[in-house]
């Protein structure tokens, strides 16, 4: 598999044919319609040429219409599709029929109205509970709220804290304003609702000393006559918003029979709002306009009869070398290594030009995730779930990846499971002796054990990370190789392929086999790796600046390789995790004795376990494409084709 060969499309068509230009362009959904930023900003062409314009602005208004239309609905008539359901199948031509679109508008426009007429009635209901929340209090004060006294004598209605000391106010209003009456008109826990008569003249000492205990003023706003009164006239019209918005709630509610037309306006507006924006990047005179786009050459073939059928003149283009890092990227990737888009996509695509990092790593991916996994049970949860979910919901792009992904996984786990004999960790063992407890049975046979045989299962997973890491080493060679830097591989892959072979015969010849013949080959391979890896390092740099790239090689070179190989002893310590805890869980279910009580405690403990892994180990096997794969040959960096093509969010369009 690889990236996928790029050329440009070069178009001149008359100015009439433009919009059908457009769309026989979206209907095939193969080209990348690219800004002519070059033209415009021409010296020569300025005047002549201008940036076409379209109605996207308005396609967008509509589109946010059509989409809080289906919101709505959604809020206000739920109706969600069944679980794992596949979106609905509509033909090309009946989504871009616009013959219902007026309609569809003015239906939309009802519900959106519906719904701001809703949200006020809400609005006028809190604000009515919160009047009738202050009026309660006054409900048996018979003087009307509005009534401020007489020319001499003035009432006013507050409160004060029930925490203050209401005899302790009495009592001095009484020794410094004798002038007044001070009564209780009702109390609750926090707070006493008093009504007080004075002396107008001494309205400034009275307040003084009703202040220093707290009192307000109750926020009764515009009020006329008494509280029960008023009481009873703000009960009656909360009962008459709440029915006016349970009939504006019913009225939205009877358009919940035009959802799907709300949907399929909505990806029509979709569709003709991505037309618009893109139409927005051709440039023109008052009779012509000229477009350029990105194609892949296998659709070439497909696209050039569309285009005879108009006046226009074209021409396809390679793309050079230098335009590389601006050419968009699309990943051709079969079944097997589709779903690693899923990873690519995450971290970076390629750049134009270089190596599709997906077959490459699908094999290590899957692998490392089965090791990390290593359990027949999660193995085939995974299967199945994946399974089930491409064949219900006919998922595509990402869904599809992650569906790929998670199948292939799957089977690596269910592979190493039965290499671990772990099914659901020990759970068959559990089971058969908590049955029966004078069973000899010893579980399912096991090739390895992640709790004893640790050890070896440490030094296969750095072996692993050798080998992964010396195909990113193999890749980058080939690469340099390709573009003619060859001394730059010699001396530096290869060269560490020498200083690796000369450790391993030195190894070989001490530690194993005794020879000192072949520990002496493997100094002397060693020495000679290592020369020519400073050399390489140092080429074309003077006199201290060889010595500084002779201790930088050897710092950077030690340290990433030793970080490197240690990175990969996570494989052993979460297969080792996931299986302790699955341990765990079913001996505390075993301990009961009971199967009622196993099942439960299994249900919830191998749920827990599953979800933790199955985000775990995704995120260390990531982890180790991503830093130490990618980091030998990976050139990122890339931008993701993204054709014009007929976008839907609520259906699932054919031809």
């Amino acid at each position: 598999m690889a990236i996928v060969r790029m050329q440009k499309l070069h178009l001149l068509a008359p100015r009439s044919q433009r919009d059908a230009i457009m769309s026989s362009l979206q209907m095939l959904g193969c080209a990348e319609v690219k800004e002519q930023s070059g033209l415009l900003s021409d010296e020569r062409l300025r005047g002549l040429i201008n940036r076409e314009k379209s109605d996207y602005a308005s396609l967008r208004r509509e589109k946010s219409l059509f989409a809080d239309a289906v919101k709505l609905l959604d809020k206000y008539a739920p109706d969600p599709p069944p679980f794992l359901s596949a979106k609905p199948i509509m033909r090309e031509a009946e989504l871009m029929d616009e013959s219902k679109l007026g309609k569809s508008k003015e239906i939309a426009e009802k519900i959106v109205a519906l719904d701001e007429s809703i949200r006020n009635h809400y609005l006028e209901e809190s604000s009515l509970d919160t009047l009738i929340e202050v009026l309660t209090p006054w409900v048996d004060f018979p003087v009307a709220l509005d009534y401020t006294g007489s020319a001499k004598v003035a009432m006013r209605l507050g409160t004060i804290p029930t925490v203050s000391d209401f005899e302790s106010l009495q009592a001095s209003l009484a020794e410094k304003v004798p002038e007044t009456e001070l009564s209780e008109v009702s109390f609750d826990e926090h707070t006493r609702f008093l009504c007080i008569f004075y002396y107008r003249p001494l309205e400034a000492e009275v307040m003084d000393i009703l202040h220093s205990y707290g009192f307000a003023v109750p926020p009764f706003g515009e009020v006329k006559g008494t509280a029960r009164e008023m009481l009873d006239a703000t009960n009656e019209k909360l009962r008459e918003i709440r029915l006016a918005r349970s009939l504006d709630e019913t009225r939205l509610v009877s358009f919940a029979q035009d959802r799907q037309l709300m949907m399929k306006a909505y990806d029509l507006m979709s569709t003709r709002e991505a037309k618009a924006e893109a139409m927005e990047n051709l440039v023109g005179t008052s009779s012509t306009v000229c477009l350029d786009a990105w194609i892949t050459e296998p659709e070439r073939e497909k696209l050039i009869p569309a285009l005879e059928k108009f006046d226009c003149a074209y021409m396809f283009e390679d793309p050079s070398e230098e335009e590389y890092p601006s050419v968009p990227v699309k990943l051709k990737n079969n079944f097997f290594t589709q779903g690693l888009n899923m990873v690519t996509n995450m971290y970076s695509l390629p750049q134009y030009g270089t190596v599709d990092p997906n077959p490459l790593m699908a094999p290590f991916f899957i692998l490392f995730y089965g090791l990390m996994m290593a359990d027949m049970g999660y193995g085939l949860l995974m299967i199945a779930a994946s399974l089930v979910a491409m064949k219900k919901m006919r998922p595509k792009d990402g869904m599809l990846h992650f569906c790929n992904l998670l199948f292939w996984g799957g089977i690596a786990t269910f592979v190493v499971g039965a290499f671990t004999g772990g099914l659901f960790g020990d759970a068959p063992y559990q089971i058969v002796h908590m049955l029966n407890p004078e069973s000899t049975w010893q579980g399912l046979p096991a090739l390895f054990s992640p709790l004893e045989d640790t050890i070896m299962i440490l030094i296969v997973s750095i072996i692993l990370g050798f080998i992964h890491l010396n195909t990113g080493l193999a890749i980058s060679f080939i690469q340099k190789v390709k573009k003619g830097d060859v001394l730059d591989g010699l001396f530096y892959e290869a060269s560490l392929w020498v200083i690796f072979l000369g450790a391993i015969l030195m190894v070989l010849g001490s530690m194993v086999l005794g020879v000192e013949m072949v520990k002496t080959a493997g100094i002397v391979v060693l020495i000679i790796g290592v020369l020519a890896l400073f050399y390489g390092g140092t080429r074309g740099k003077k006199g201290f600046g060889k010595v500084t790239a002779i201790f930088g090689l050897l710092y950077n070179e030690l340290t990433g390789w030793f970080g490197d190989l240690l990175s990969y002893s996570r494989i052993m310590a979460l297969m080792l995790a996931g299986a302790v805890i699955a341990q765990v869980f079913n001996t505390i279910g075993a301990m009961f004795g009971n199967v009622i009580l196993f099942i439960i405690v299994f249900i919830i403990g191998h749920a827990l376990n599953f979800g933790l892994n199955l985000l775990g180990c995704y995120v260390h096997d990531l982890r180790l494409q991503c830093l130490e794969y990618f980091g030998k040959f990976y050139t990122d960096g890339g931008k993701a084709f993204k054709p014009l093509k007929i976008n839907s969010k609520y259906f699932e369009i054919s031809k």
